[in-house]
């Protein structure tokens, strides 16, 4: 029996409009009611990008359109787009209402793609068919299929053998994407490859896009989001992928993360100076060992007013990532984790067999389940001892206060914190996790 889910962590599949936002100069044409545009600009919060939030144009689906069909407003829509938006590339979704009546949404955008030459995409995004870490995917692909094909004579598939494509963070569902995404780039950059980050400020927008074809292979990180994507590209242009389950953040994940990718690349033919890379990968670790260095003094001195262990409320490759970094890199026990972005059943012992592996010492709890607010009550009941850390969304606040413990804000959605372009993966990326834990900590002190 189907029941309600409190404080649901993503939204519905037309949540994907925010796949489009994260393209440079692209924007999302809404064919769906107004509400549709005001529920996902609510739940992200800051995320209009350059062409998102009250600057999305949108159909108004009515009563009318019902009746009779909203083609016709959608044509008008995307004519006025043009005239109004200087953009390179246009992906109409669809909402509820408009999937509901069937309206033949590829007819439409087939008349300016072919009749007027338009960088157009049109892509099914009915709420009730899915949510948006699945239709991520199908926006991606989309574009893939209907726009980056046009230009496959001019980007021959694998032709560039040192060219990777990242699929990582989805954009705005992972608070810190901009910062992530800028980093893999920087870490792969530093192996000697070169990539498309594809969203984001350091992308080059649909130029980006139009040389996927051409990439060797694709650096793939994700426990489960995403995989239609690289499945495609596989089936599509003969691309393998490296695929890393969570995020690599700190020394000892982001180095086996790298070390993945480096022997991957030479498997595949990439013209990769490994001697150069290796001592890049050594650099990074010297690095971010001697900060932890100069911490040891202020973590011997203080260890008992830290956090002694944390729940982090996520999902599936955070859940996975900080759980290994909090166990093996800051001394904060990890105790019962819960992931909630609704991991498909197929899934789902993989990724726990992942958090089984974490310890050999312990067993850490884990469960799944979208049901975020069942999942707080779990920890209501639950009797640990020491001091608590809450590492989830704006809804996990009181909960921290309630069991007397400290909070992080980590995940959508939340008032409570601006992330800008910070990164929580990589070795600055673990650093950063510290700073967040620890200074989250002294600031209950007076």
């Amino acid at each position: 029996m189907a029941g309600l889910i409190e404080q649901e962590r993503y939204t519905c599949a037309i949540g994907a409009l925010q796949t489009v936002v994260a393209i440079p100069r692209a924007v999302p044409i809404l064919h769906s009611g107004p509400g549709c545009g005001v529920m996902i600009k609510g739940f992200f919060e800051r995320a209009s990008g350059y062409a998102g939030g009250e600057t999305a144009p949108c159909t108004n689906f009515s009563e009318k359109e019902v009746v009779f069909g909203g083609t016709d407003r959608l044509r008008n829509i995307i004519k006025n787009t043009y005239k109004v938006l200087d953009t390179d590339l246009q992906v109409v979704v669809t909402g509820c209402t408009a999937g509901i009546v069937g309206d033949d949404v590829a007819s439409v955008t087939d008349e300016f793609l072919w009749e007027e030459d338009r960088p157009i995409v049109h892509v099914e995004t009915s709420g009730f068919k899915s949510n948006n870490y699945v239709s991520h995917s199908a926006v991606v692909n989309a574009i893939i299929d209907q726009y980056v094909s046009r230009f496959e004579e001019e980007n021959p598939a694998r032709s560039e053998k040192n060219l990777v494509n990242v699929f990582a963070s989805i954009p705005y569902q992972d608070q810190f994407w901009k910062g992530n995404l800028k980093e893999y780039k920087r870490l792969l950059e530093g192996l000697g490859l070169k990539v498309n980050i594809l969203f984001g400020p350091h992308s080059r927008g649909v130029k980006e896009w139009q040389t996927i074809p051409k990439a060797n292979f694709n650096v793939f990180v994700s426990p489960w989001y995403g995989e239609p994507i690289v499945k495609n590209l596989e089936r599509k242009y003969g691309q393998p992928y490296y695929q890393f389950g969570y995020l690599p953040i700190g020394a000892n994940e982001t180095t086996k993360f790298l070390n993945g990718v480096l022997e991957y690349a030479i498997e595949q033919g990439a013209g990769i100076d490994e001697i150069k890379a290796r001592a890049f990968i050594a650099e990074e670790e010297r690095a971010y060992y001697e900060e932890l260095d100069n911490l040891a003094t202020f973590l011997l001195e203080f260890r008992y007013g830290l956090p002694s262990y944390a729940h982090v409320l996520h999902d599936a490759g955070y859940v996975v990532g900080l759980t290994k970094f909090l166990l093996h890199e800051t001394g904060v026990i990890p105790k019962e984790q819960f992931i909630v972005d609704n991991v498909p059943a197929k899934y789902q012992e993989k990724i726990a067999e992942e958090i089984r592996s974490v310890s050999d010492k312990r067993e850490i709890p884990v469960y799944f389940d979208p049901d975020a607010g069942a999942m707080q009550d779990v920890i209501r009941g639950l009797d640990n001892k020491g001091r608590a850390l809450i590492l989830g969304s704006g809804w996990d606040k009181e909960l921290a206060a309630e069991i007397g413990g400290d909070f992080l804000s980590i995940a959508c959605p939340t008032p409570y914190r601006i992330v800008l372009t910070t990164n929580y993966v990589g070795y600055t990326g673990g650093l950063r996790v510290i700073e967040d834990i620890y200074n989250t900590a002294l600031a209950t002190y007076k």
